[in-house]
């Protein structure tokens, strides 16, 4: 929402700055995004470069057909030779002229010009110089009891600061100049002005309207209120310069007086209005009803739209004539030929409104506020706005009546405010009077009855104030939220927590951070082709893309189904800013299609890559690059501190490299990968110019957190001196490194603290199909140092063990 300042100003003016009115209204709760500037530059007094003038003489350019030498007349002592392309520009006009020193909306400053021989001595101005309109072929003639000489600025609206307001859902009221003024009013205690609307128009047309005009609504629960007015005379032209000026300050585009004057009412006081030429409504009938299934409708845009039953038109005797609520239709359109008009201000259900709007793809300035919920007593006070407007600007004539077909309308909330709530929720004492003052300046009607007040909301906060919590929020937010003490919550009273699993997680996260990783968070909206690059097979369950009914770009119009490709954007990106030591991992969520119309499988995932230079290059030492084994390293003391029981298995997805993946198995389930990336999956995400593939895990979250342990588990500091024994295990080609540790640990008993394979032989030495995995053993007892023939007979149990379990024996003796 656009607010001009000086509009704003002419109903409650505190005498403040524009950077001050926006810290005012922003501290109460109107957030201003951004103050900007509308028209000519305010710096410097460049306002003072723009004077009236009046044209004394023209005549044409000797050396162009297009060019007219005008003398210039500003003051007693100074006429101006001033060289002007216009046509209409004439002997005895009063115009606007820009000096030499001028700054124009568009930056330009003006200088003294020669054009074709001819010196030129300023500018004489049209709409486009100043930003007022797009008639760039002629020049702005202005009243000729102007003063020539004077400043333009004082007759003429040439600039003006401009506040952007970000409104929330539920203040429409705020999407209006003079609800805005009433905020200030509220927080500074400048005087407001009356309400417009609060003097109607004299009726001087002939007849009645309700004999020029009828009316009827089929269902009053989707159109609360239906008014019109008819007015007669009407003279359809441009709208006068300080109408445009307010209009395009606030973002609207002038058409027409009478269509501008819809749009003024709408930005003044937050009611939406439509003008319908009176004599292109076929058999002067207008009837709101739902749509039928498949009617189409030209609107003003242009386009032809489809309805279904949901939507809600207003139609005349020949069917639709506009979208309630929403935009009007072709058919009955203001033009230059209108004479008569029937204006419109109705109230319309505001979640058909959203509804429709968002199936139509179809949003304008009226939607926005319709789909708010507006009340029906607004539309009543637009028209009485518009019927001024309409007498004053198009010199119209109001027939006398309004037809005002309406439903049953619900009184406005009664609240009980009670002084102790007050106090008890804001944690300061605020008087019932100081309570009573804020109230009355945003509007309500208050009654004291002892230390409380009852509280009559009005009816434009009628569907934001609802309860004693809402009205003790208004007096707060007024009186200052930054005046309130700061204090936490009693533990008396808390309240929920984290679960075992999101502490779990969070731990998770914590450690990854710990070991040098940098957190990212990317789109869970992906191109619905992302995971092509990925090379995944045709039942590969991460090609169950969900994709979305109204995306916001076709290169994020499906859900994720992987972690995988927002990690290697990331390192893409970073890459291409030659970020070239990639340690990153992201958690979040992804999604795997059940079908259309059924909820999608949503899995909590944690993954991880790592690229590039894992340690700086040294003179001493090249560079480390991170492979399989950096990431194993981490995933095992990522699951070590979950406390789940995991292990590897031989494979993994297809755009792992073939011999250098596994499957991460919990519980007997797979639940996620690890391994190094494949290079044409590397290439394909622009990530060819690493000297190695990334390294990546990713969990399953979801599956993980399941069998993960909570509890921290403490082991018992043992200070008795270790025995170390190597041997080498020789066992079938097919059997893991991971079954011969369990057999090994299985057979070692308590005593057998820890098994590490520190080598794999497969060679000569040993029969075809065998392979020999070396370990180190740690012997330790917590109750009495253990000897070499202690060492030896455990060594005995593990290798009956192996042979029993795995026909595995050992190789000679032990190797340490």
């Amino acid at each position: 929402m656009k607010v001009p300042v000086s509009w704003l100003s002419e109903y409650c003016d505190p005498g403040l700055s524009s950077a001050q009115l926006r810290d005012v209204l922003a501290m109460s709760g109107t957030e201003v995004e951004r103050v900007s500037r509308f028209g000519i530059p305010a710096e410097n007094g460049n306002s003072g470069m723009f004077k009236v003038g009046r044209v004394l003489s023209v005549e044409k350019h000797p050396d162009a057909d297009r060019l007219s030498v005008c003398r210039v007349w500003l003051s007693e002592s100074d006429e101006r030779t001033i060289v002007c392309g216009a046509p209409n520009v004439a002997v005895e006009q009063t115009v606007m002229v820009a000096l030499p020193g001028a700054v124009l909306p568009d930056g330009t400053k003006l200088g003294r010009a020669t054009l074709r021989g001819v010196a030129s001595d300023g500018m004489i101005l049209s709409e486009t110089e100043i930003a007022l309109g797009d008639d760039a072929g002629g020049i702005i003639e202005l009243p000729g009891a102007l003063e020539p000489g004077s400043e333009a600025a004082s007759h003429v609206p040439l600039g003006d600061d401009v506040l952007e307001f970000e409104i929330t859902p539920n203040r429409p009221d705020c999407l209006a100049v003079y609800g805005v003024a009433r905020e200030l009013h509220a927080a500074t205690g400048s005087p407001l002005a009356a309400e417009p609307g609060d003097a109607d128009a004299v009726a001087a047309g002939k007849g009645k309207a309700d004999d020029l005009l009828t009316v009827t609504v089929a269902d009053h629960s989707l159109c609360p209120r239906f008014s019109t007015r008819v007015f007669t005379d009407v003279e359809v032209g441009p709208s006068p310069l300080w109408l445009r000026q307010r209009l395009l300050a606030a973002g609207q585009r002038p058409i027409s007086n009478v269509v501008d004057i819809t749009n003024y009412v709408m930005l003044l006081i937050g009611q939406p209005m439509h003008a319908f030429d009176l004599d292109r409504v076929a058999e002067a009938t207008l009837h709101v009803r739902a749509a039928k299934e498949g009617e189409r409708l030209v609107t003003l845009d242009g386009e032809t739209r489809l309805f279904d039953s949901d939507a809600v038109l207003v139609c005349d005797g020949d069917g639709p004539a506009g979208i309630g609520g929403i935009m009007g239709g072709a058919t009955s359109e203001v033009s230059e030929r209108t004479v008569r008009v029937a204006m419109e201000a109705a109230t319309w259900n505001g979640t058909n409104i959203l509804q429709t709007s968002k199936k139509l793809a179809l949003r304008s300035e009226a939607s926005n506020r319709f789909e708010k919920q507006l009340h029906p007593e607004l539309a009543l006070q637009a028209q009485r706005v518009a019927a001024r407007l309409m007498v004053e600007v198009c010199g119209a004539k109001m027939v006398p009546g309004t037809i005002d077909v309406a439903g049953e309308i619900a009184p406005v909330p009664r609240i009980t405010l009670r002084s102790q709530r007050v106090d008890g929720l804001l944690g300061e004492r605020i008087e019932p009077e100081q309570s009573r003052e804020i109230l009355e300046r945003l509007g309500f009607s208050v009654e004291s009855t002892g230390a409380d007040l009852v509280v009559v909301v009005p009816y434009f906060r009628a569907v934001d104030v609802t309860r004693e919590a809402d009205l003790i929020e208004e007096v707060a937010r007024i009186h200052g939220l930054d005046k309130l003490p700061a204090t936490l919550p009693s533990r008396r009273y808390a309240i929920g927590g984290l679960s075992s699993q999101q502490r779990l997680r969070r731990g998770a996260e914590d450690l990854l951070r710990g070991q040098g990783l940098c957190e990212v968070v990317s789109f869970s909206f992906i191109a619905p082709d992302a995971v092509d690059g990925l090379r995944l097979a045709r039942d590969d369950q991460r090609r169950r893309v969900l994709h979305l009914a109204n995306p916001l770009s076709e290169d994020q119009s499906a859900m994720r189904t992987t972690l995988l490709p927002g990690l290697l954007e990331v390192a893409r990106r970073n890459l291409a800013r030659d970020i070239t030591s990639l340690r990153l991992f992201e958690s979040g969520r992804v999604f795997l299609s059940n079908g259309p119309d059924k909820l999608p499988d949503e899995r909590v995932a944690l993954g991880a890559l790592l690229a590039g230079d894992y340690l700086p290059r040294t003179w001493r030492s090249p560079a480390r690059q991170p492979d399989l084994y950096s990431a194993k390293a981490l995933l095992g003391a990522l699951l070590e501190q979950l406390g789940v029981e995991w292990m590897l298995a031989d494979g993994g997805p297809a755009f792992l490299h073939p011999g250098r993946a596994a499957q991460i198995l919990a519980a007997g389930h797979e639940c996620g990968y690890v391994g190094e990336l494949h290079p044409l999956v590397g290439r394909a995400f622009g990530l060819a110019e690493l000297e190695r593939p990334p390294a990546v895990f990713e969990l399953d979250l979801t599956e993980i957190l399941e069998t993960a342990v909570e509890a921290t588990r403490y082991k018992d500091l043992i200070t008795l001196p270790a025995v170390y024994q190597d041997i080498a295990v020789v066992v079938e080609e097919a059997v893991e490194a991971q079954t011969v540790i369990e057999c090994v640990r299985s057979g070692g008993g308590p005593e057998l603290r820890s098994v590490e394979v520190f080598d794999l032989y497969r060679g000569e030495q040993l029969e075809p199909g065998k392979k020999s995995v070396a370990l180190r053993l740690e012997f330790r007892s917590a109750e009495r140092t253990l000897t070499d023939e202690d060492a030896a007979a455990l060594r005995e149990r593990i290798k009956k063990e192996l042979a029993d379990e795995l026909g595995a024996a050992l190789r000679e003796g032990p190797r340490g």
